[in-house]
């Protein structure tokens, strides 16, 4: 692990420091990965015509345009470490000065991709609650700078006034807590995770609809070759229809392989050596194998969590663990994740209970009991599929005769699996922590705490009246929106409103904590 960088009180005011020498490279690179299309439609189309003109030079007068805005950027790019903020000033035609507050600094993620490594740079974001976009993009520092910042963030949020703002590695007076490590996945664990998740097609699906959008030609010619590859040996070989269902058997079960074989990986690419630490009260993640992605928060932004068990989690007897964070999930133009987002992407049911405790002393976790949901939920959650199943079967009737009721068969099933979900579905709440898991071949738990309550609402559609249930919806700052709501579905109407009385009260009473 690379140690931390010291820091120290400054003696004076910092000057303005510009970015590395060879920031202008990496933004001309970024700018180059932005406009690629356009510049290649400029060149095929120039290279279309009779005669050659100024289009010939398009794609080249684009490429220079490029250049000399990197250059620019760099050359009018300034930033300063003061005692309580960072100062950035960009533009010289349209200045702009920008201060950010260490206090307001939630997340520091720092991107290296493989040409970031050979130069030793590195891309930096900081990051606030809640938004869009990073409140500032240091490209580039280089690896000792960008550590050096974070640690400067960290000992800001532990409220140390005696904390360094210089970031060239000068003593501090004071040495940061040490990191404590909570988990790390070994090989072993990288492949269990390849396993488990569906990068794979993720990938295969987006590489046949690209070849499909732009180059259909070639795209049709690559299937029609692979056709009569196949067609034409099996009719050499006389192969009669079992012969047909194995050889078809025999390449489904090839193709499921090599997917598997692409999900592991694509895996190892994302999540080789994957650590997560704990240093006072910051959590840090650390992977990557070719590009490596650092980012760190205070452990008090986590606001909510999800536990997910899928059927392959199960066979493999894992689960993942997951949080949304105050600071803004979404996915940059790099493709990576902003925030700090998977605590646990493959771990033990052991391992990721250890791991929820760690994190969250004096909260039960997890909870010894479960409330259950209204007796009559499992009819809540056939009705709809009984409707839609009638509607289907009525037109499949009209226009195949009996054989179109044959779909009624699914009803039976449907019955089973709506009891199977309400008979696993439940709630607790223990007046710190309300929990909440559904499920039954795939099997989820969210949980958050109830100092990260921001609103609540109490919801009945006509069958929910009907029935004498209701829904509870809670909402926590950064929600996220890959994972399931938190929501506590067709309660009786008595205890729905029993826990809103409670729950109004917590909130009313105790600080939002975020």
């Amino acid at each position: 692990m690379t140690p931390e960088p010291s820091v120290a009180s400054p003696v004076a005011a910092e000057p303005d420091r510009r970015l590395h020498p060879w920031s202008w490279l990496f933004a001309l690179i970024s700018g180059l990965r932005q406009f690629i299309v356009p510049l290649l439609v400029l060149l095929f189309a120039g290279r279309r015509g009779d005669g050659e003109g100024w289009w010939e030079l398009a794609p080249m007068i684009g490429v220079a345009a490029i250049a000399l805005v990197s250059i620019w950027q760099y050359f009018t790019y300034r930033y300063r470490i003061d005692s309580n903020s960072v100062v950035i000033r960009s533009g010289l035609l349209h200045r702009s000065l920008r201060q950010i507050p260490f206090a307001r600094i939630h997340n520091v993620a720092i991107h290296q991709s493989p040409l970031h490594r050979l130069f030793g740079v590195a891309d930096v974001k900081l990051e606030s609650a809640g938004g869009t976009q990073p409140e500032a993009h240091m490209q580039v520092l280089t690896r000792e700078q960008a550590l050096a910042l974070e640690a400067l963030v960290r000992r800001h949020a532990r409220g140390d006034a005696a904390a360094a703002t210089a970031v060239d590695g000068m003593q501090g007076p004071a040495a940061a807590p040490p990191s404590r490590l909570l988990l790390a996945l070994s090989p072993g664990e990288i492949v269990r995770l390849g396993l488990i998740s569906n990068r794979g097609m993720v990938v295969v699906a987006a590489a046949v609809a690209l070849l499909a959008q732009t180059s259909r030609g070639v795209f049709a010619d690559m299937v029609e070759a692979v056709r009569n590859l196949l067609f034409g040996y099996a009719e050499s070989h006389r192969f009669d229809v079992p012969d047909y269902l194995l050889a078809g058997l025999l390449l489904l079960l090839g193709a499921l392989l090599l997917l598997r074989l692409l999900s592991v990986a694509l895996a190892f690419i994302q999540y080789h050596g994957f650590r997560l630490e704990q240093s006072g009260r910051r959590l840090t993640v650390e992977r990557g194998l070719f590009s490596r992605l650092r980012s760190s928060a205070p452990r008090r932004r986590i606001q909510a969590w999800t536990l997910v068990e899928g059927v392959l989690h199960r066979l493999l007897q894992r689960r993942s663990l997951r949080v949304d964070s105050a600071v803004a999930a979404a996915a940059d133009g790099s493709g990576q994740q902003r925030g700090l987002r998977e605590l646990a992407p493959v771990a033990t049911a052991a391992a990721c209970d250890q791991l929820v405790q760690a994190l969250l002393p004096g909260r039960q976790w997890p909870p010894a009991h479960w409330q259950p949901l209204h007796p009559r939920a499992w009819w809540r959650l056939l009705l709809p599929g009984v409707f839609l199943t009638l509607v289907l079967c009525a037109l499949l009737g009209w226009r195949f005769g009996s054989w179109g009721l044959l779909g009624l068969l699914w009803l039976p099933w449907a019955a089973f699996l709506a009891r199977q979900h309400a008979r696993r579905a439940g709630w607790s709440f223990d007046g710190e922590l309300l929990a909440v898991r559904a499920g039954w071949w795939s099997r989820h738990w969210r949980w958050a705490d109830v100092d990260k309550l921001q609103a609540l609402r109490l919801s009945r559609g006509p069958l929910d009246r009907h029935l004498g249930m209701a829904t509870l919806w809670l909402d926590t700052a950064g929600a996220g929106s890959f994972d399931p709501p938190l929501r506590l579905r067709y309660l009786p109407l008595a205890d729905a409103e029993a826990l809103l009385g409670r729950l109004q009260h917590a909130v009313a009473v105790r600080p939002l904590r975020w």
